[in-house]
């Protein structure tokens, strides 16, 4: 097992919700400069794009969008444009970090290389059928327990890696109202694989995944009333990140959360509580959570593919009815199983 990442196996994906990225790539060009990094203009941002020499960039606009897709029901806008670099890339890993986030130190005052844990996040196997109480046994210094089975030591691909943030966190709208001036400032090193049928919400701000395995279930799907530019506007990630865990689950795969962490700067406050007024994210959690524990793909789905093909028929079948966002999501689900396999697939 190779831990080396190579430049060829990695794409940087990038969604630009604000003009000026200087700042950002200038901290980030230790880890990201030997990587070719795809940057993605939210369609709506009209300002050009300010991004220093020293990468290797591509940018892709609205223009490049319409010009591939043509006509599509899928919103790009907003933070959801990051899927578009999903799409395009052909490399075998992808690795996406927010616009407003910058390398983060561990306790001892060290840059954190993002990059390089997340990759050893994904290059070394999950544990999600027996908690390891040592968390990642792969990791330096770490092990199987005793009383651990010999027979699951062996651990399953991990194909989804999630890491963190320090300072501002990712709250919804009514804990950053109630929250505004606090902080997280509490770093924790560990990593360690989500046990099989735990759910959890999967933040789009620090990620990374097999692109060749996982790609047609990373899908910008559901997009509640209202959506703003803000993670607190939205619930396209966390949709996403429960359909990636079911399929997941069902197909024996592995995901981590944890390290890298990264440093988000600071949040608009007073914006979350414009937002909290008519935000609908916690009645749609209702609904989702539940629906999600429950769901049981069938042996027939073997693979990504097919997940995503039953499992948006059942949210048609049993989430649709409740709110019309979840008809939109599976119609979404289902285009994007098509334009996997016209544009995203490797020899599309």
């Amino acid at each position: 097992m190779s831990l080396e990442v190579h430049d060829s196996e990695v794409d940087i994906v990038i969604a630009a919700l604000q003009p000026n990225l200087t700042s950002f790539f200038q901290a980030w060009q230790p880890f990201f400069s030997r990587f070719d990094i795809i940057v993605v203009k939210d369609p709506e941002l009209a300002a050009d794009l300010q991004i220093p020499s020293g990468f290797n960039v591509k940018v892709y606009t609205k223009s490049d969008i319409d010009g591939l897709l043509g006509a599509t029901t899928i919103n790009f806008s907003g933070h959801s444009c990051r899927y578009f670099g999903y799409l395009v890339s052909r490399k075998k890993y992808v690795i996406s970090i927010d616009d407003n986030c910058l390398p983060a130190k561990d306790p001892a005052g060290m840059t954190v290389d993002a990059v390089t844990q997340h990759m050893i996040n994904l290059k070394t196997p999950a544990t999600p059928f027996f908690f390891n109480t040592l968390y990642d046994p792969y990791r330096k210094g770490a092990d199987f327990v005793r009383g651990y089975p010999f027979s699951l030591r062996e651990g399953v691909e991990c194909m989804l890696s999630c890491g963190l943030w320090l300072h501002n966190a990712d709250y919804d709208p009514m804990t950053h109202v109630v929250k505004r001036n606090q902080r997280n400032t509490n770093y924790v090193d560990a990593v360690m694989t989500v046990p099989l049928g735990a759910m959890f919400p999967v933040s789009g701000i620090n990620v990374a995944f097999n692109r060749e395995v996982l790609g047609p279930v990373m899908f910008p799907g559901l997009r509640i009333r209202k959506e703003g530019k803000h993670r607190w506007d939205t619930l396209e990630d966390i949709w996403n990140g429960l359909c990636a865990k079911v399929v997941c689950d069902s197909l024996g795969y592995g995901v981590k959360t944890g390290l890298p962490y990264v440093m988000r700067s600071d949040a608009e406050a007073g914006k979350a509580l414009e937002s909290l007024k008519e935000w609908e994210g916690v009645k749609v959690m209702d609904d989702v959570l539940p629906f999600f524990e429950s769901l049981k793909l069938s042996r027939t789905a073997v693979t990504v593919d097919d997940c995503v093909k039953e499992l948006a028929g059942i949210v048609k079948q049993k989430l649709a009815p409740k709110n019309a966002i979840f008809a939109k999501a599976a119609d979404v689900m289902e285009e994007w199983t098509k334009l996997w396999k016209s544009h995203g697939a490797q020899n599309a």
